[in-house]
C-alpha cells in the first residue's frame, strides 16, 4: 500500500504531532481564517507555487504523525491523531476555497493541472463546518484504531486465548481443518461489528464534504480522479473486467473441484456453486496462493516452494543466533534468538527485493530506511501490520511498515512495497502537488510489475529455488502459482468499490450493508460465507481498506496495468519468446524506460504517461490474457465436462442486471451516479 495515498486520502488517522514546547496550536477556526484569502496581487501561478511550498513544509510533520499513529496505537495517539488530521483537513479546505478565485483566469498548463489535483487530493472530503469536520476526524481515527487493535478471544481463565489478525491468518494459511478455519475466519470478522454505526455516520459526513466540493457524492468524486468523466471511468472498469472474466471463471471452476475433493461435495462449495469464504487460504479470498498444496497442478514439477526455502533460511538464522548464545541457552535467551532471527530473515528478504531494483539502475535504499522501517511486529505495543510504504519528507526519508514472516506471500509483498518506495524516490524532484502516481493504479502496479519478472529462472538465480527443468508441467505450475495471486484477485479488486459506490450514493442503505456486501462477493468472486451473516455483522469492516477509507479500484487497475508495463519492459529488454518467460532483471534499457516513467509522477494525464511507456494510452487486459494463455487452455481442458460458473443468491444492489442469478455470473457495474459538473479533466 502507498502511504502517500494514505496521507493525501487520510485513510489513516494522523498520529502524534510533535510541537515545540509551550507553543499552542491554532484552533480549527483560526486555521480556517488563516487560509481563506489569497495574497494581494497573487496570480494562479504564484498561488500554486505558494501552496507547493506550504505543503512541502508541513508534510514531514503530518507524515511523521501518521507513522506514529500506525506504529504506536493507543488512546493518546488516537486523540492526537484526530486533532492533527483536523488541522490538515482545515488547511486543505482553505486551499481549495482559495483556488476558486482563479477559475477562468489565465495560467500555465502545470498550474491548471495542479489546481485540479488539489481539489481531488483527499478521498475523505471533509465538511467545512468545524464541528462536523472534527467529528469526522475522530470517527476516522477511531475506526482505524479499532481495526489495528482487533483481537479475537476464546475460552475462560487460564484457557483463554486471544489472537490478532496475523495469527488468525496463519490458521487459514496452514490449517486444512474445516471447523478450525471457520472459527478463525468468523473470529476476525467479529472485530468489525462495533464500527458499523461509526461507518454510517462517516458516510454522511464525507458525502457532505463531497457535495460542498461540487460532486454528487463521495463515490462520484472518487471516480472523477482519473482524467476522464466519472461515468466514463465506471464504464472503463466494466470493459476491463469483461476482458479477463472468462479466465477467472475457469480458475474458479478448477478451485471448486479441488475443494470438493478435499472437503467433500457438500462442504467444498456453498449452494449455487459458490466457494466457501473460509476455505480459500486468505481472510478475504483475494489471494489463493496459500492453497498451493491443494491446487498445485503437478507435484514436484519445477519446485517453487518459496515458503519452504524462506523457512529454511529462518532456521539457519535461528541456529546461528542460538550458537552465539552458547549451549544450554535459557528460555529467555532462546526467545531473544527467535526475535533476532525473525528480524534477520525479514531484512534478508527485503535485501533481495532491493537488489532487483538496483539491478535496473535505481539507487540503493538509504541508510535511514534500514534504521526506521518496521520489519516485524513489535512485542510491546499495538501496530497496524497491514503492509504499507511511506515517504516521510519528500526528500528521501522512505520506509516500509510490515510484520514480515518467512513465506511467499510476504516475500512478494516486499517487492510490491518497494515499488512504492522507488516511485517516491523517482518523483521527489517534482513539485509536491505532482508527487504522486500517474493515477493510483500506477502506484500499485510498479512493484507488481517486478513480481511478474520473478520467473522461476530468476528465483533460481538468487538461490531461492532449485534448478528448474523446462517442461510443460513446470510451466503450468509456474502459471498457476502466479494466477492464484493475480487472477484470483481481479473480481475482489472490483467489488469493494462497487459496494462503496452504492453506499455513498444511497442505493445501499445502512440496514443492508452486510447483505449487499455478500451479494457483490457472490456476483463478482463467486464466494459466499458458509454460515448466515445477517445485519448484526459488519463484514466490510474486516477488510482494512473499508475502515481505512482507501479507494480500492486502484488495485483492480494495477492488476491489469502491471501486465502492460511488464510487456513493454520485456520488449525494451529485447525479449522475443513467450511473455511469461521474460525477466528483465539487470537490464539497463528496461530500467531506463521504467525510471523515466516513474519520474513523471502526476505531472501529466496518466494516458500520456502510459502511452510513453507502452505505446498506447488505453488500459487493456490483452497482456493478461497473453501471459496466461497456456494456463487458460490447460484449465479449459481440466474443466471439460464440469458445470462451471455459479449462481449468485440475488442481484447486487445498485446494479442493473436483467437476469440475476444466471450462471455463469456476468457482473455488470452499478449504475454510476450522475457525474459532477466539474468532473476532473487532464
Amino acid at each position: 500500500m502507498n502511504s502517500r495515498h494514505l496521507l493525501l486520502s487520510f485513510v489513516l488517522g494522523v498520529g502524534v504531532l510533535s510541537l515545540p514546547a509551550c507553543k499552542k496550536p491554532a484552533s480549527p477556526d483560526q486555521a480556517t481564517d488563516a487560509t481563506q484569502a489569497t495574497a494581494p496581487g497573487e496570480d494562479a501561478d504564484a498561488f500554486v507555487a505558494r501552496i507547493n511550498a506550504e505543503y512541502r513544509a508541513m508534510y514531514p510533520e503530518l507524515s511523521s504523525a501518521q507513522w506514529l499513529s500506525s506504529t504506536y496505537i493507543n488512546d493518546d495517539s488516537e486523540r492526537l491523531a484526530a486533532k492533527a488530521q483536523e488541522r490538515w483537513l482545515t488547511t486543505l479546505n482553505g486551499w481549495i476555497e482559495q483556488a476558486r478565485a482563479f477559475e477562468g483566469q489565465p495560467m500555465s498548463a502545470d498550474s491548471a493541472r495542479a489546481l485540479v489535483l488539489l481539489k481531488q487530493m483527499t478521498s475523505m472530503p471533509a465538511p467545512r463546518d468545524p464541528a462536523r469536520l472534527s467529528e469526522l476526524t475522530r470517527i476516522a481515527t477511531r475506526m482505524e484504531g479499532t481495526y489495528g487493535k482487533g483481537t479475537y478471544c476464546t475460552g475462560e481463565g487460564q484457557a483463554r486465548q486471544c489472537r490478532q489478525l496475523g495469527q488468525l491468518e496463519d490458521v487459514l494459511r496452514a490449517s486444512r481443518d474445516y471447523d478450525t478455519q471457520l472459527d478463525a475466519w468468523q473470529g476476525w470478522h467479529s472485530i468489525a461489528g462495533p464500527m458499523r454505526p461509526d461507518y454510517a455516520r462517516f458516510v454522511e459526513l464525507v458525502n457532505e464534504g463531497a457535495r460542498e466540493l461540487g460532486y454528487a457524492d463521495t463515490g462520484a468524486m472518487w471516480r472523477s480522479g482519473y482524467d476522464m468523466p466519472a461515468d466514463a471511468f465506471a464504464a472503463e472498469t466494466d470493459r476491463l473486467w469483461h476482458q479477463v472474466q472468462p479466465l477467472y471463471e475457469q480458475l474458479h471452476c478448477y478451485a471448486r473441484d479441488k475443494l470438493q475433493q478435499a472437503y467433500g461435495v457438500e462442504r467444498g462449495q456453498v449452494d449455487g456453486g459458490l466457494l466457501p469464504a473460509h476455505l480459500m487460504g486468505n481472510m478475504w479470498q483475494q489471494d489463493w496462493g496459500n492453497l498451493w498444496d491443494m491446487l498445485q497442478p503437478y507435484r514436484g514439477a519445477g519446485s517453487l516452494d518459496i515458503t519452504g526455502a524462506l523457512e529454511r533460511q529462518y532456521q539457519r538464522d535461528l541456529g546461528a543466533a542460538l550458537y552465539r548464545r552458547g549451549p544450554g541457552a535459557s528460555a529467555k535467551a532462546r526467545f531473544e534468538a527467535e526475535r533476532e532471527a525473525q528480524a534477520q530473515v525479514a531484512r534478508q528478504m527485503t535485501g533481495r527485493a532491493e537488489d532487483f531494483y538496483v539491478s535496473l539502475g535505481m539507487p540503493k535504499l538509504p541508510a535511514s530506511y534500514w534504521q526506521r522501517t518496521q520489519f516485524i511486529k513489535p512485542l510491546e505495543r499495538d501496530v497496524v501490520c497491514h503492509a504499507s510504504a511511506w515517504d516521510i519528507d519528500m526528500a528521501g526519508d522512505v520506509r516500509t511498515k510490515m510484520c514480515i514472516k518467512p513465506n511467499e506471500e510476504d516475500f512478494t509483498t516486499i517487492y510490491h512495497e518497494l515499488g512504492h518506495v522507488y516511485y517516491y524516490l523517482a518523483y521527489n524532484g517534482q513539485p509536491p502537488l505532482f508527487q504522486n502516481g500517474a493515477n493510483d493504479g500506477f502506484h500499485e502496479a510498479i512493484g507488481d510489475t517486478i513480481v511478474l519478472a520473478m520467473t522461476p529462472q530468476y528465483l533460481e538465480s538468487i538461490g531461492l529455488v532449485q534448478g528448474q527443468v523446462q517442461s510443460q508441467q513446470a510451466l503450468i505450475n509456474a502459471q498457476m502459482r502466479m494466477a492464484l495471486a493475480k487472477v484470483a484477485f481481479l473480481p475482489f479488486g472490483l467489488m469493494i468499490d462497487r459496494w462503496r459506490w452504492g453506499v455513498f450514493d444511497g442505493s445501499i442503505a445502512p440496514d443492508r450493508y452486510n447483505r449487499a456486501w455478500w451479494e457483490l462477493k457472490a456476483r463478482y468472486q463467486g464466494v459466499a460465507p458458509a454460515t448466515p451473516r445477517g445485519e448484526e455483522f459488519f463484514d466490510p469492516g474486516a477488510k482494512y481498506h473499508v475502515p481505512g477509507n482507501t479507494p480500492y479500484t486502484r488495485y483492480f487497475l494495477s492488476h491489469v496495468l502491471q501486465f502492460q508495463f511488464y510487456k513493454s519492459l520485456c520488449e525494451a529488454a529485447g525479449h522475443t519468446g513467450p511473455l511469461y518467460e521474460c525477466t528483465f532483471y539487470g537490464d539497463a534499457a528496461a530500467g531506463q524506460k521504467f525510471r523515466e516513467m516513474l519520474a513523471k509522477g502526476a505531472s501529466q494525464p496518466w494516458q500520456a504517461t502510459l502511452e510513453e511507456l507502452t505505446g498506447s494510452p488505453q488500459i487493456d487486459g490483452g497482456a493478461v490474457l497473453e501471459y496466461f494463455a497456456p494456463l487458460q487452455e490447460w484449465l479449459q481442458q481440466q474443466n471439460e465436462g464440469r458445470t462451471c460458473g455459479w449462481q449468485a443468491a440475488a442481484a447486487a444492489p445498485a446494479a442493473a442486471d436483467p437476469a440475476p442469478g444466471s450462471a455463469p455470473t456476468r457482473a455488470p457495474a452499478p449504475a454510476p451516479s450522475e457525474p459532477p459538473k466539474a468532473a476532473a479533466q487532464g
